[in-house]
């Protein structure tokens, strides 16, 4: 089972920048353990989303030739939180992309309110560096056919059809 921890993307220039939203809400089964009396989202699940909105950009450099690997996590400031009911935007600004991998400067923000800033790094991984096997992923978002989560969203211009 896939955890998208994104909902759609705002803004997508390819190999710069991206923006994607999260809606936090309380149908969430983790909100409901963490932390009783105050539900917030933990911060592993926002850099796992800020991992997958770098990870599609940084994949979309190369026409998700490779698989996109979160390598680590070097830096990391949490400054807030967000609880259900709160829309997370996460930005990713592609700063380094190579081929081994690539890096982002990333940051979740609640409205004008910053949750979470940092930098993420990433490791290509191909079929021959897996042992021969096939890794026919495309960032696992193409491989269960939610190319729907790609589409950035754009207002409706009122007109049927």
């Amino acid at each position: 089972m896939r955890w998208f921890w994104i909902d759609r993307f705002e803004e997508f220039d390819k190999g710069r920048r991206a923006t994607a939203i999260k809606n936090v809400t309380l149908s969430e089964e983790h909100l409901h353990d963490h932390f009783p009396g105050f539900a917030v989202m933990p911060a592993s699940l926002i850099v796992e989303g800020l991992a997958q909105t770098g990870g599609i950009l940084l994949g979309s450099v190369n026409d998700f030739a490779h698989a996109v690997i979160l390598a680590k996590v070097p830096k990391m400031t949490f400054s807030s939180w967000a609880t259900p009911g709160d829309t997370l935007r996460y930005t990713a600004e592609l700063t380094e992309a190579r081929d081994e991998g690539g890096m982002v400067s990333v940051r979740a923000m609640v409205g004008e309110r910053l949750v979470a800033e940092g930098e993420i790094v990433f490791a290509h991984v191909d079929s021959q560096a897996a042992g021969g096997q096939s890794i026919d992923q495309k960032n696992f978002v193409f491989s269960l056919g939610l190319l729907g989560i790609m589409d950035v969203g754009k207002a409706g211009s009122g007109q049927a059809g």
